[in-house]
């Protein structure tokens, strides 16, 4: 991990509190950070989902601190956060499902507006915290269906779902604590949009590569509810690389980056869950589809077109994503089949990790 380090060698030694560690990106991103020296600290539920990428990579191990309570909870969530005394946080704790969002709005509202205010709140508290990333969503825009541009940051939010909706009220949430609490000498507060993330240990319900992947496995076909929508396609590495470059900015201090920043793809990889699921296919022959009957008016209302512009990132960060689609699917493919084949998870997903970056360190 040599060349890794040297890439962003300010992480050597930093305190790190990441929330929804136990999550798909959450373990992604941990993982990543103690590959470049960095002390972990987690705070997060325990993983919804069994299997999941928490403990397959065995990002326990590699944690300095590891808590397992709900962001909800203002007094373990003080109590954690002044015992690691970290340098930086990352908020990825959320409920971060549309379907479910219908299910569970209550919870949803709960979790992303308030959760996310409650970090805020104790973050106030703690000196020693330098920057702060909150991760929200590419849906927290009002989608107005466009199809000829993607939506960029200075667009309104919005939602219709009660998840789009929740994140756009955490992106508010943002807004208002950078403005009234950290503009005069605070830690610097970023936003992070991404598109729809794809890789390796995703067990997430309702998500194209997970439900393909489970379909495969069963030997059953997937069910498609909306084989024609667009989504804006990306390596879960590509979307967390954006992050890290843009905290090294917060980091050393540059308020100027203190902003909201999409990560999306290029636009050659904003596809239909048909394209995706053909392309998918070159992978996992035994790969079946068949289309849903038309959705009933009860049905829970979904987008058809989602496209981020990320000219900003491009253009402030030098962020590109270092794997294309192709790539992305491809790496995806290959973890889920080591994981059938019980090879060591923790050592494939470090594996990939590397991979990405000696591409994105070359171009």
């Amino acid at each position: 991990m040599e060349g890794l380090v040297m890439g962003f060698s300010l992480w050597q030694g930093k305190s790190v509190f990441i929330t929804g560690h136990t999550g798909f990106k959450g373990s992604w991103l941990a993982l990543w950070l103690k590959q470049l020296g960095a002390e972990v600290t987690g705070y997060a539920l325990p993983p919804e989902t069994q299997p999941n990428l928490f403990g397959l990579a065995g990002v326990a191990e590699v944690l300095a601190r590891h808590h397992e309570r709900d962001i909800r909870d203002l007094a373990g969530l003080t109590a954690a956060m002044h015992a690691a005394a970290p340098d930086f946080v990352f908020h990825l704790a959320a409920q971060p499902l549309v379907r479910r969002s219908y299910r569970e709005p209550l919870e949803t509202w709960e979790v992303n507006v308030m959760g996310t205010a409650h970090l805020l709140e104790v973050i106030r508290s703690c000196p020693c915290v330098k920057g702060v990333i909150v991760v929200t969503s590419d849906k927290c825009y009002e989608n107005r269906e466009w199809r000829r541009r993607g939506y960029s940051e200075s667009d309104p939010l919005g939602g219709h779902d009660p998840y789009a909706a929740s994140k756009a009220g955490a992106e508010l949430v943002v807004q208002s604590y950078r403005q009234s609490f950290f503009a005069a000498g605070g830690p610097l507060l970023a936003s992070v949009r991404a598109g729809n993330v794809i890789g390796g240990g995703d067990f997430s319900e309702d998500r194209l590569l997970p439900d393909a992947a489970r379909a495969v496995v069963a030997k059953q076909s997937l069910l498609l509810r909306n084989p024609c929508a667009t989504r804006p396609w990306q390596h879960v590495l590509s979307a967390l690389h954006g992050y890290l470059l843009l905290a090294e900015h917060l980091l050393a201090g540059d308020a100027s980056f203190a902003e909201p920043f999409n990560f999306g793809p290029d636009a050659a990889d904003n596809l239909t869950v048909l394209e995706v699921l053909h392309r998918l296919y070159h992978y996992w022959p035994a790969l079946a589809w068949r289309v849903a009957a038309a959705a009933s008016a009860s049905a829970p209302h979904e987008s058809q077109f989602l496209y981020l512009d990320s000219a900003k990132a491009r253009q402030r960060l030098g962020w590109e994503p270092a794997w294309n689609l192709e790539t992305g699917l491809q790496q995806t493919a290959m973890w889920y089949d080591a994981w059938g084949w019980g090879a060591d998870m923790a050592a494939v997903t470090r594996g990939q990790i590397e991979e990405y970056w000696h591409v994105a360190s070359a171009s």
